[in-house]
């Protein structure tokens, strides 16, 4: 991979910022930053300590978290929702596993029908899930892969209600304490203001109080995008996948138990699902799998990588094969539709020896 065609990316494709990191087993092979903080022409330069707002690579996290919650048994997989959210029970939902949500077979849709008139109104985090329990299936659980928050939201709501703590407390003490991930944080918390990079959310957008760049959003936490985090950190936590649930001789956040059951394609054996979708959309829990009909991680990682996208212009993959974690992060969330996340991962598998 070089620097070059990396810079040249920046500038030509109008990225403000790019990160990203590569390593292999615990060691970093690979760690570079372009761009600018901010549209400022004083602009302090990115770094590859620069915090993004990272999107649905949070959706990964949480489910890592709701297996902590297996393990412990506090839950299990097959657990019915309602049962654990009574409010949930109604509209033909009585069916939804747990399981179903992790794997983005519930049947509900990816965001709420209002879900721009709630962040418009700056409502809290309660009301989203409260409309969202209120809502009717799109299909039965298990016989269709439809992408969707909603299902993610209410696994955060299940941690609160099982461990009796915040989401966001949860997972800084369980799973980025102990990888010390010390720039990351659901929602802005603690971080530093002054080292986020500024997501281009286009003219349109500038001025809505509650875009990607706004207090509202930043502080809102949400269980299925709302991660602030640094190439460095990501990769430390894709290093623990490929440690089998350990990073190093640290503690041990996953039992390799837990790693192999969120690595393997469960899409893949739900009989009621159609043959073109498992292939055009295997999901693990919480993890996308890379097929040859999937390239969110570009046409050159190994079969059965897996990883996530998000919509800020962010990638991240983990490659079992080669042993490599690959993590690229920009703001500028047009980055998958330009082909760019891909190009860069293409760039990162060919140089993998």
């Amino acid at each position: 991979m070089t620097r070059q065609f990396l810079a040249d990316i920046v500038t030509s494709e109008q990225i403000p910022a790019l990160a990203i990191a590569v390593s292999r087993e615990t060691e970093t092979i690979q760690s570079l930053a372009f761009g600018h903080l901010n549209p400022s022409s004083e602009s302090p330069s990115a770094t590859t300590d620069t915090i993004f707002l990272v999107a649905s690579i949070t959706k990964p996290v949480v489910t890592t978290a709701v297996m902590l919650l297996v393990e412990r048994g506090l839950l299990k997989l097959d657990d019915l929702v309602h049962r654990l959210i009574p409010e949930f029970n109604n509209n033909g939902k009585e069916d939804v596993q747990v399981y179903h949500l992790m794997t983005h077979t519930s049947g509900l849709p990816d965001m709420l029908p209002e879900n721009t008139q709630l962040r418009q109104e700056h409502a809290p985090l309660a009301e989203f899930v409260k409309r969202i329990c209120q809502l009717p299936l799109d299909f039965t659980p298990g016989t269709q892969i439809q992408y969707q928050s909603c299902g993610i939201a209410l696994l955060g709501e299940i941690i609160e209600r099982l461990t009796g703590n915040s989401l966001a407390h949860f997972l800084h003490v369980e799973i980025f304490q102990p990888l010390q991930m010390h720039r990351t944080s659901l929602g802005l918390g603690s971080l530093p203001v002054d080292q986020i990079a500024y997501i281009d959310v286009g003219a349109e957008m500038e001025n809505e109080s509650w875009n990607w760049n706004r207090d509202y959003w930043r502080n809102f936490a949400a269980p299925w995008g709302g991660m602030f985090s640094t190439a460095k950190d990501l990769s430390r936590f894709g290093q623990m996948f490929l440690q089998q649930g350990k990073l190093g001789q640290q503690q041990c956040v996953l039992s390799p138990a837990t790693v192999e059951a969120m690595t393997a394609d469960h899409t893949a054996y739900l009989p009621q699902i159609p043959a073109n979708q498992k292939v055009k959309s295997a999901w693990g829990l919480g993890w996308r799998i890379h097929t040859p009909f999937n390239m969110l991680f570009g046409s050159l990682p190994s079969a059965g990588t897996f990883g996530h996208y998000g919509a800020t212009g962010t990638v991240t993959w983990i490659d079992l094969q080669r042993r490599v974690v690959c993590v690229i992060l920009t703001s500028q969330p047009k980055a998958h539709q330009m082909g760019i996340l891909a190009r860069c991962s293409n760039i990162v598998a060919a140089a993998i020896d």
